[in-house]
């Protein structure tokens, strides 16, 4: 058995992944009865995500202020600057892809259950009543906001701690990634678990169905990983973008593809970083930072939902409508982390730009859980591989400037 376990282990994650994805995918169309029980193991990983992701940023953003020495530089302001740009820029193709290639939906039964924002005024507020949640409620909600504020806050008042503190904070924040890197190992057996239910209970025509919808958003979200994207690493690096882009995305972008989780995906965005022989005062921050705004993904998917509920409805968008999408899609985006639901229960609050009503909007958010088992694993694929490829974007770029001042 030990043998067995050593071989297993010994063959990479992505491989382990796609065995675990096939076996899910034979057994829930020949024996969906029989082999439920299997569904188990995607509830259990799923959890255990959930339940480390939190605990983890806290402790890796207070390790990485708390240790940061007054007088190193720092490439924060270009990365939150790239993260913003990302972001909108990812909105705003969605918004033109939607106009040249318009789609209607098929609405059918509503989402009753879930209750979005009103309006852009309570996103707001709710990001900032998060900001200032009680830490404890907020790693017991997976309020990233909250924790990424209370993080940075600890950090920069244990800066004059002895050193005996920073080494216990960073040890466990060490331990906590230690931890998901063990869950992560058993994804083959929770996507398995996870693609079984689906399949099982949607079966795979509730995907067929919505095809097109499913290929505008991945469509889409591949354009900004591999057009957009690379642009902007050209413009800070200039120098060819695709060996960069393509390592985040086969580094990053895979796991994060299967394990459907930003925060979670940390310790793997980490490790790459240090293979990039990046500053880790820099990224030990952006990174954490990136997997609570930087949110590509999820402008891409507000934008994309919304203009196929207006095309449905035969409503018509202007010019100055459609760019005030591109930019309402970035921020609610940025504040996806802090809503319950996430991207999607922020669709009706880019639906109240065009009039449409709550009750259909929702009926969006039904449509948008249907293709979630695709778009949400594209949507955090392309959000946590852009973390590393803005954070190593703005460390070169630095180096490329300062080489050039030096000569």
């Amino acid at each position: 058995m030990k043998n067995l376990i050593n071989k297993w282990n010994k063959i990479s994650l992505v491989k382990r992944i796609i065995v675990g994805l096939i076996i899910g995918i034979v057994l829930a169309l020949a024996i969906p009865n029989t082999a439920k029980p299997i569904v188990i193991f995607g509830s259990l990983f799923v959890g255990a995500l959930k339940a480390v992701a939190p605990m983890l940023v806290f402790f890796l953003v207070i390790a990485a202020i708390s240790s940061h020495k007054s007088g190193q530089q720092t490439n924060m302001k270009s990365i939150i600057l790239l993260y913003l740009l990302g972001t909108f820029l990812a909105g705003f193709v969605a918004v033109i892809v939607s106009f040249i290639f318009p789609i209607t939906l098929t609405f059918g039964s509503g989402v009753n259950d879930v209750t979005p924002p009103g309006g852009v005024v309570e996103v707001l507020k709710a990001l900032l009543m998060n900001i200032v949640d009680n830490p404890v409620k907020a790693l017991f909600n997976a309020n990233y906001i909250g924790i990424l504020s209370w993080a940075i806050i600890l950090g920069v008042a244990l800066k004059k701690a002895s050193s005996s503190t920073k080494t216990m904070i960073s040890n466990v924040s060490d331990a906590l990634s230690q931890v998901v890197k063990w869950i992560i190992n058993f994804a083959p057996f929770g996507i398995m678990g996870l693609v079984f239910d689906t399949i099982s209970a949607k079966g795979i025509e509730s995907l067929i169905s919505y095809g097109q919808l499913i290929v505008l958003l991945v469509g889409c979200m591949a354009f900004v990983a591999l057009v957009v994207n690379p642009l902007i690493v050209y413009i800070g690096i200039r120098e060819n973008p695709y060996p960069l882009v393509f390592k985040c995305l086969k580094d990053s972008g895979i796991t994060a593809f299967f394990t459907r989780s930003s925060a979670a995906n940390i310790p793997v965005n980490m490790g790459l970083c240090k293979e990039l022989n990046l500053n880790k005062d820099t990224y030990s921050v952006s990174i954490p930072l990136g997997a609570t705004i930087n949110m590509g993904g999820a402008a891409v998917t507000i934008s994309i939902l919304t203009l196929a509920a207006v095309h449905t409805l035969g409503i018509e968008v202007n010019i100055g409508m459609a760019l005030l999408l591109s930019l309402l899609s970035a921020v609610s985006a940025c504040g996806a982390s802090g809503v319950a639901g996430g991207s999607l229960l922020l669709v009706p609050l880019a639906c109240s730009l065009f009039g449409i009503p709550n009750d259909v909007a929702m009926q969006v958010v039904g449509v948008g859980f249907i293709v979630g088992v695709i778009q949400d694993s594209c949507e955090t694929a392309l959000n946590s591989s852009t973390d590393v490829l803005f954070t190593a974007v703005a460390e070169f770029s630095k180096a490329r400037k300062e080489k050039i001042k030096n000569k």
